[in-house]
């Protein structure tokens, strides 16, 4: 007897969207952190490191797939708001 073998690594949407907003999350941290000052963006590191953990927090809850990114994501968002919280200070840009 022959049997048809399913994969078991079968992606659905929502596992795509949690890991894009894992992924947007991690950009926006980056951004919040300093590199928005490097690129000359009008990056604001209290509104951007919030919304970067909100969506990490989501992606958290969306898909257990992608829960460890997520916890990255949000943890890398945290250390973010701190870097680039003093950066804005020690450079006298606005924090929000």
């Amino acid at each position: 007897m022959s049997t048809l073998e399913t994969r078991s690594d079968h992606h659905s949407a929502a596992d795509v969207v949690a890991g894009f907003l894992a992924v947007g999350s991690i950009v926006l941290s980056a951004l919040a952190m300093g590199f928005g000052l490097i690129l000359e963006l009008d990056a604001r590191p209290a509104r951007t490191a919030f919304v970067a953990i909100i969506l990490a927090l989501v992606a958290a809850r969306l898909s257990s797939r992608y829960q460890s990114l997520a916890l990255k994501a949000a943890l890398f968002a945290m250390v973010a708001w701190v870097i680039g919280m003093t950066l804005a200070v020690l450079t006298e840009n606005p924090l929000i």
